[in-house]
């Protein structure tokens, strides 16, 4: 079956604005034109167009998806599974926040008790939560979905005890931070201080610990501005080049 691009537009829910900046970018070309210069799209196109819709709900970029749809090795059908695996990981992932907030609306109410555990649990499920809607997009381009995913796990398994030593942790870190911005001498104990417990903080959720990966992070934190942003109002100033040089000097 062939549809005009309005048509198209209409049952996929996509603009024809959109379908015809596709079609300008090679994405998504149409399979004719006709006589009265309408785009015409057939089976083929409609699949592909799905495949697009696909990767975009997953918060891709139109460069990316449009390397994988190019290349020539590119296998579908294990694509759509690792897509499948992540959209059932995420919902998951939903479906327990959802239900520990429900939980902790009920006791609020008094109409259930809550464990000190559960109220944990819910806690580090929310804040996995949070970090992948600010920075999950980027750290997955980076690290790929299944470093991420890992990372998330091992994050969620965490004791109470070991999520409060990850916490004093980064906040030693970020008291010897302060004091390098002061001193500014990068062979201090204070700034040795600083590259050891940031790795030792970051183990606390990294599947693997890589120098070449921390050196990647830290390149990350000055190049986007949230990321500076979280380090330089937990110290006050104005510290991520200078928590940068640090992890580059001791990850030689």
């Amino acid at each position: 079956m062939e549809y005009t691009i309005k048509k198209l537009g209409e049952i996929a829910g996509v603009s024809t604005r959109t379908l015809r900046y596709y079609d300008h970018i090679g994405l998504l070309k149409p399979c004719r034109i006709n006589s009265s210069g309408y785009r015409i799209y057939g089976e083929k196109e409609v699949n592909l167009l799905q495949r697009i819709m696909f990767y975009k709900a997953m918060d891709m970029k139109l460069e990316k998806i449009q390397e994988i749809i190019q290349n020539p090795n590119f296998d579908i059908e294990k694509s759509l599974r690792e897509q499948q695996r992540i959209l059932i990981s995420k919902r998951d992932e939903l479906d327990k926040l959802i239900e520990n907030i429900e939980k902790t609306i009920a006791y609020n109410k008094g109409e259930i008790d809550m464990t000190d555990k559960e109220k944990f649990e819910g806690f580090k499920k929310e804040k996995v939560n949070i970090n992948e809607q600010k920075y999950g997009k980027e750290i997955r381009e980076k690290y790929g979905d299944k470093v991420v995913d890992e990372s998330n796990k091992k994050f969620l398994n965490l004791t109470e005890e070991e999520f409060k030593l990850m916490n004093e942790t980064e906040n030693e870190m970020f008291k010897n931070l302060l004091k390098v911005y002061e001193n500014r001498d990068l062979d201090s104990k204070e700034a040795k201080n600083v590259y050891e417990n940031h790795k030792k903080w970051l183990s606390f959720s990294w599947p693997t610990y890589k120098k070449e990966d921390h050196r990647g992070l830290a390149e990350m934190y000055v190049m986007d501005e949230r990321f500076s942003k979280y380090y330089n109002d937990k110290v006050g100033k104005e510290v991520v080049c200078l928590l940068r040089d640090i992890i580059l000097k001791y990850t030689k």
